[in-house]
């Protein structure tokens, strides 16, 4: 019986889920500006409710990405404290692929493309096969503008990216029947971090690292001031009026 504990902080759900067995519980808190606040004390809640010290788990799963920088590289420091203390095995779990779990787990669909709200006018992406093996990637996760995603096949969609971009998606024939609500949890993490460990398919905590596909999402002080200064210099001399 694998005990694993899992945490998910990519969007503006933060969640925590311990699996004992067959057994899962799971705290959830809303609010993207708490989760560095709020996810240890959802931790604790669950170790306490299970009677189980930190120790006991076989490993610790986390939401890798792709998602917000900040909630991502939080799940990742969280965890990796978390493991170095208690030397235990981390489990990275992909939230695109997390997200085709709970699809699965919600309609039975076998062929999931999801689709997660990037910002800034893109999406995270991945289309997913489920097999006897688990998960197989048929579009690796990417980011693109939502116009752009191509799917393979007729596939259950799932993810807010299917919302806030309604306009680019609302002529693909996945579009229709899409769960925009359906989200990276904890509970996935959970499940695919308990089939990474029966799959030796750990990390150490040091190893543990976000997954990025966005190389940055704003400029520095310095790069803006460079940027308006080029700006400027780019603009037509003002001529006054003679």
């Amino acid at each position: 019986m694998s005990i694993i504990l899992a945490i998910e902080t990519s969007t503006e759900l933060a969640s925590a889920a311990l699996l004992i067995g067959d057994t899962l519980i799971f705290r959830e808190s809303l609010g993207v500006q708490t989760h560095s606040e709020s996810i240890l004390p959802m931790v604790q809640q669950l170790l306490a409710e299970a009677d189980l010290a930190l120790a006991r788990c076989d490993a610790l799963a986390f939401g890798v990405g792709p998602g917000s920088f900040t909630g991502v590289r939080t799940a990742c420091g969280v965890v990796q404290g978390l493991a170095f203390g208690a030397d235990l095995p981390v489990a990275p779990v992909v939230t695109l692929e997390a997200m085709a779990q709970g699809c699965l787990e919600a309609t039975q669909a076998a062929d999931v493309l999801a689709v997660l709200d990037a910002r800034m006018g893109e999406v995270y992406w991945a289309q997913y096969r489920h097999g006897s093996l688990g998960w197989e990637s048929v579009v690796t996760p990417s980011l693109s503008a939502a116009r752009e995603v191509q799917v393979l096949g007729a596939v259950q969609a799932c993810g807010n990216g299917l919302s806030a971009y309604a306009d680019d998606f609302v002529a693909q024939a996945f579009f229709a029947n899409g769960l925009a609500q359906l989200m990276p949890h904890a509970r996935q993490i959970a499940t695919l971090g308990a089939r990474a460990v029966a799959q030796q398919r750990t990390l150490s905590a040091q190893e543990a690292q976000p997954l990025y596909l966005r190389n940055k999402v704003a400029l520095t002080t310095a790069e803006r001031q460079v940027r308006d200064v080029a700006k400027a210099a780019s603009r037509p001399a003002r001529q006054d009026a003679v």
